[in-house]
């Protein structure tokens, strides 16, 4: 069994930085690429930011520039530093990873429950 936990999300004012944590764990044999996703209230879930196993990142124009993803892949996890916040920028935000699972060698996507994301103007 493979399981995708968040955490770092919260209430913070329109301008400040807040980063998302994302560890995966269980029987993994790897891990391609990984990223995170948004969805606003009424709104549909969005790409924010995907990073390969190679390291090539790409992000959504709205966050070009003011997120950050990275990834360590010796401990399975991945990150999103988020800077000048803005309201927009408000939502769960969803951890996202294609795993290669070591029981079986069958590869999938796995998410987490998400972080919630406020940011007050």
């Amino acid at each position: 069994q493979v399981q995708l936990v968040e955490s770092g999300g919260g209430l913070v004012q329109a301008g400040g930085s807040l980063r998302l944590s994302c560890a995966a764990s269980g029987s993994i044999f790897s891990i391609n690429a990984m990223g995170w996703y948004r969805q606003a209230p009424g709104k549909q879930r969005d790409l924010v930011a995907r990073i390969g196993s190679n390291g090539n990142t790409n992000y959504a124009d709205s966050v070009k520039g003011r997120f950050t993803i990275s990834r360590d892949n010796a401990k399975n996890m991945v990150y999103l530093q988020m800077n000048s916040l803005n309201p927009e920028d408000t939502a769960v935000y969803y951890c996202n990873a294609h795993i290669i699972v070591g029981t079986d060698m069958n590869s999938m996507d796995y998410w987490g429950k998400g972080t919630l994301v406020t940011v007050s103007s």
